[in-house]
């Protein structure tokens, strides 16, 4: 485990006696574990929830709240939560019953220092590993339910993801940037897919694909012999995403004659069929996707600023694949092992030389070039497959990288590739490389990897 002095947050230690707790102070702080003292037990109730990553030491005997009474108050926020109990008496019936109801340990006082950092260090180390272990089932519980991933454990991309699970059920319009082929529609279907929306339908439209004459009626929607040609009434994309998600692809695109309709049907959640003077209520999230930069085309007069402001309400910035190169390997063998799933072939684990050329690639297709990489490999071969690419790196890793941080990033694929090889099996991994269970943690740890990566996982 790491650095558990560094991890988790206060110990809260609870004595009536100033002495003691000033004392208890010191002796934590020389210790480096952080430790807030209190008289008042009530103190404690308003501290803690099922987040609080850390413990409890009170004393058994307080003229408040006695420690009996506090345990049962503190479990019923969270079970799990240790609580040491401290006794002046030594009474062996108070350390009995304290023990049945729950505490983790029972000290007598006057207690030993040592003995008290011992039993604080794996107390926290268990609060520790509840938490993570919690953490761990939500996204397991998460990663299994029908529906899409976000994949990478870049910093772009976990901050990505934070944004995303802040905004999945906020009834606001979307905005996402991103290159070609960074996958704008992948995000809009994962919060479509992950929000109380997805019962009702995702309709996806490429404003850029679509004639001028024939979008509007795509958009919206025509009564029979609106216009020459409808012979029949059409259904439009916003009225049939109704109660779902509507994604605009390369907004950017579309005439500024249409921007303004757009606008009023954003602004008043009502769209009106061509031919017709009914509007039809609309219950839907809009998410417009652009390679553009939206605000510079408004500043130039090509795109409408007042439509541009209406839909950055909330802004997603997609990193190109080049910007997030600690996730290259991680994606590819997620798309090889579906690959090899959908065309029944083996996944064979790339080889040195394969990872060099993949850390080395600019990914001017970004995530979608990827994606045709890994599926060439798997039905092809890699001499076909890498021999493909249409770029080659000038530079590499050896750009302007030190010693030390190429060799880092050449143990990271390493690591990547024999966990993804033993479909994350750390015993596995232990023999492969020939290390010890506690460096190979303390290096995943480094590179922030988690074997459930690299578990295998239904595709849905």
């Amino acid at each position: 485990m790491a650095n558990i002095e560094q991890q988790l947050p206060a110990i809260i230690f609870i004595d009536d006696e100033a002495d003691i707790r000033s004392a208890v102070s010191q002796l934590f702080k020389l210790e480096e574990l952080p430790c807030v003292t209190t008289a008042n037990p009530g103190d404690v109730l308003s501290r803690i929830s099922t987040a609080f990553n850390g413990i409890v030491i009170t004393d058994m005997h307080m003229p408040a709240l006695n420690g009996l009474e506090l345990l049962q108050k503190i479990h019923a926020i969270d079970a799990e939560i240790p609580v040491v109990m401290l006794t002046g008496y030594g009474a062996v019936s108070l350390a009995v019953k304290a023990m049945q109801q729950g505490a983790y340990d029972f000290l007598e006082k006057p207690f030993d220092n040592d003995h008290l950092i011992e039993v604080s260090r794996r107390a926290l180390e268990k609060r520790h590993l509840v938490l993570e272990n919690r953490q761990l089932k939500a996204a397991v519980e998460r990663e299994q339910q029908p529906g899409l991933r976000i994949l990478g454990q870049s910093p772009a991309m976990q901050q990505l993801r934070r944004t995303l699970d802040a905004v999945i059920n906020a009834p606001a319009d979307v905005l996402i940037y991103g290159e070609t082929g960074t996958g704008k529609e992948l995000v809009a279907r994962y919060l479509h897919e992950q929000s109380d929306r997805r019962q009702h339908n995702f309709v996806a439209i490429n404003c850029g694909a679509i004639p001028e004459q024939l979008i509007e009626s795509e958009l919206f929607g025509a009564e029979a012999g609106a216009f020459t040609g409808a012979d029949k009434k059409r259904i439009g994309k916003f009225e049939f995403a109704n109660g779902g998600t509507l994604l605009l692809d390369e907004i950017e695109s579309t005439p500024l004659s249409l921007q303004v309709k757009l606008l009023r049907v954003l602004e008043e959640r009502k769209v009106t069929r061509l031919g017709s003077n009914q509007a039809i209520d609309l219950d839907i999230r809009v998410i417009a996707a652009s390679k553009a930069d939206l605000k510079q085309l408004a500043s130039t007069g090509e795109f409408r600023s007042d439509l541009y402001y209406r839909l950055s309400l909330v802004d997603l910035h997609l990193p190109a694949l080049r910007q997030r190169k600690d996730d290259v390997f991680l994606l590819f063998s997620h798309f090889a092992r579906i690959a090899a799933a959908r065309f029944h072939k083996e996944y064979i684990p790339l080889q040195s030389a394969e990872l060099q050329q993949l850390a080395q690639h600019p990914w001017p297709g970004n995530v979608r070039e990827l994606r045709n990489m890994a599926e060439r490999y798997v039905l092809m071969g890699a001499d076909i497959a890498f021999n493909q690419q249409p770029h080659k790196a000038e530079h590499g890793i050896t750009g302007n990288m030190s010693l030390q941080q190429r060799v880092e990033y050449y143990e990271k694929m390493l690591l990547e590739e024999a966990l993804n090889q033993h479909k994350g099996a750390i015993k596995a991994v232990m023999t492969e490389l020939d290390l010890p269970r506690k460096t190979l943690y303390d290096k995943m740890a480094k590179y922030q990897l988690t074997r459930r990566d690299f578990m295998d996982k239904h595709e849905d």
